[in-house]
C-alpha cells in the first residue's frame, strides 16, 4: 500500500527530513515543523500519512501492522535518497511516530545520519497495556486539551476532519505493545546521534 506523502521541496536541499506523525492524525498537522525544517536547514521534507491515517488508504484510525508502516516509511525514504542522491537523512519521529522512528532505526539504521525522537510510544506502560485484558476496551479517545499548554492546539486537532476521532481499538493496542515489545528486545543502532525529547508531564505517552 502507497501512502499518501506530503512534501515541502528546498530550493537548494542539503538533507532529507522524514516525519512520522502520531497515532490518529496525519502529517499535514506537521507543516509548522517542516517548514522550519526548510528554511532553517535547507531540509527536502518528507512525511506520510500512515496506513489508515489521514489520506492514507486503511481502516480509519487502525493500526493493522506496526511493522508494515515502518516498511512503508522506508519506501518513501528510498524515494526521497533516488530524487536527492548523497543527501543525509534525518529522520523525526512524534509519539507513535516516535516508535515508527525507533523500529526504523533499528531496521535500517545505517541509512540514517540522526534520530529525532519527541514523546516516543516506548518502554512498557503497564495500566495502558491492561486495557487488552478489558472487554470491551473502554472508549478512551485522546482528550484534544491534553495535546499541548496551547488551548489553539487542542482546538486545531478537534476541528480537523482528517483526524481520527474515535476510541482505541484492540488491534491497534495490540501492535503498539508489540512495537514496543520489538525494540525492547533489540538491536540497538549503534552510534547513530539521536535526539530523545519528553516532558515530564505528558499525560498522554
Amino acid at each position: 500500500m502507497a501512502p499518501y506523502v506530503h512534501r515541502w521541496p528546498a530550493a537548494q536541499p542539503r538533507c532529507i527530513a522524514l516525519i512520522a506523525h502520531g497515532y490518529g492524525e496525519h502529517a499535514g498537522r506537521y507543516e509548522h515543523v517542516a517548514q522550519r525544517l526548510v528554511e532553517d536547514l535547507d531540509a527536502a521534507v518528507f512525511a506520510p500519512d500512515h496506513r489508515g491515517h489521514g489520506r492514507t488508504d486503511g481502516p480509519t484510525g487502525t493500526v493493522a501492522d506496526s511493522e508494515a508502516i515502518t516498511s512503508d516509511l522506508h519506501d518513501v525514504a528510498d524515494t526521497a535518497r533516488a530524487e536527492h542522491p548523497g543527501l543525509p537523512v534525518v529522520l523525526i519521529g512524534h509519539s507513535m511516530g516516535g516508535l515508527i522512528a525507533t523500529r526504523f532505526a533499528q531496521r535500517y539504521g545505517e541509512e540514517l545520519t540522526a534520530l529525532v525522537i519527541s514523546s516516543p510510544v516506548i518502554g512498557d506502560n503497564p495500566a495502558f497495556r491492561g486495557l487488552l485484558d478489558m472487554d470491551p476496551i473502554p472508549e478512551i479517545p485522546i482528550d484534544p486539551a491534553a495535546l499541548s499548554r496551547d488551548p489553539v492546539v487542542g482546538e486545531a486537532y478537534a476541528a480537523d476532519e482528517l483526524v481520527y476521532h474515535g476510541p482505541f481499538q484492540r488491534v491497534t493496542l495490540e501492535q503498539f505493545f508489540a512495537g514496543v515489545d520489538r525494540v525492547a528486545a533489540g538491536p540497538g543502532f549503534g552510534d547513530l546521534p539521536t535526539l530523545w525529547i519528553h516532558g515530564s508531564d505528558d499525560p498522554l505517552v
